[in-house]
């Protein structure tokens, strides 16, 4: 009976200190806020259909790219992590120039983005209208998001905020082996 009573009073004690266990090994796990859990990894990429930037009478479906190794980038003019990883995206078209990379003006007006590409460069194979619904079939929050798809059309890596060249070397050059 006494065990009992003292198990009793100890409970929330053993308790308290399991889930402060679980808690200090949550947050010291491997995580990386740029790299968070996605619904579409390994799965298929979303269907869509869009414009081009620079001439309309020019069009990308899904279709045209899912048997491709291809690099998917959300991005707007407005945005200031978006103009700190250009400069990475157009030494990637530099150094691998049979990567397409595919570039979706997320909400933003089509002159903006003409004059931004005009004074940075433009590193996209195309340049897709993206009104809100592309980044909505593929889960983008935030800009820029970038996407790495095989050549089996599936989503293989997701990026939140800009690229960096630690991320560029260890997610995405080991798969263009074009």
């Amino acid at each position: 009976m006494a065990f009992l009573k003292k198990f009793v009073l100890f409970l929330p004690i053993i308790i308290t200190i399991f889930l402060f266990g679980i808690l200090v090994s949550y947050l010291l796990s491997d995580r990386d806020a740029n790299k968070p859990p996605s619904a579409l990894l390994n799965k298929n990429i979303p269907n869509f259909s869009t414009v081009n930037l620079f001439d309309e009478n020019k069009k990308l479906f899904k279709k045209d790219i899912e048997d491709k190794v291809t690099l998917i980038n959300f991005f707007a003019s407005w945005c200031i992590p978006c103009k700190q990883e250009h400069p990475l995206l157009e030494d990637l078209q530099k150094k691998f120039p049979n990567l397409i990379i595919v570039g979706f003006n997320h909400k933003d007006s089509k002159k903006d983005a003409i004059k931004f590409l005009e004074e940075n460069g433009n590193p996209y194979t195309f340049i897709g209208i993206d009104d809100g619904s592309i980044g909505l079939e593929f889960g983008v929050f935030g800009l820029p998001e970038t996407f790495m798809t095989d050549k089996n059309g599936k989503i293989i890596f997701k990026h939140i905020g800009p690229l960096d060249k630690k991320t560029i070397k260890t997610n995405i050059l080991p798969y263009l082996n074009l």
